[in-house]
């Protein structure tokens, strides 16, 4: 039914203008706007809808991943663009945040509205 379908995510934040800069100007990202609606315009004529929502509580779970080449320089690179990363229980990361442990190298950081995302590298 739906095989063919151009389908896309989407997630809440709670101030789309914050969002716009910190998608903008911290992550480098093109951002369209239409109708109070952000539109992340990634590689691949892929999109991310980013729409406000009263009462917006963060999920508690990576909404959007950034696959790189080489985790180390854009952990760096994102942490002197003011960006912290996180450190959840279990997942010990490395000093620049960087959790090596299983899978892909992988670190998480947050958007203005607290969403998660992340970077990370095939080993």
């Amino acid at each position: 039914m739906f095989g063919n379908s151009k389908a896309f995510s989407g997630f809440a934040v709670d101030d789309t203008d914050k969002a716009r800069r910190f998608y903008t100007e911290t992550l480098g990202l093109d951002v369209s706007e239409e109708h109070g609606l952000l539109r992340l315009n990634l590689a691949d004529s892929t999109h991310v809808l980013v729409y406000p929502k009263p009462g917006h509580v963060p999920a508690t779970f990576t909404v959007l991943n950034f696959p790189v080449d080489d985790i180390e320089a854009a952990v760096d690179e994102l942490g002197r663009r003011g960006v912290s990363f996180e450190r959840y229980p279990g997942m010990d990361a490395d000093d620049r945040g960087i959790f090596r442990a299983a899978g892909p190298y992988i670190a998480w950081f947050k958007d203005p509205a607290g969403n998660v995302f992340s970077v990370l590298q095939d080993r």
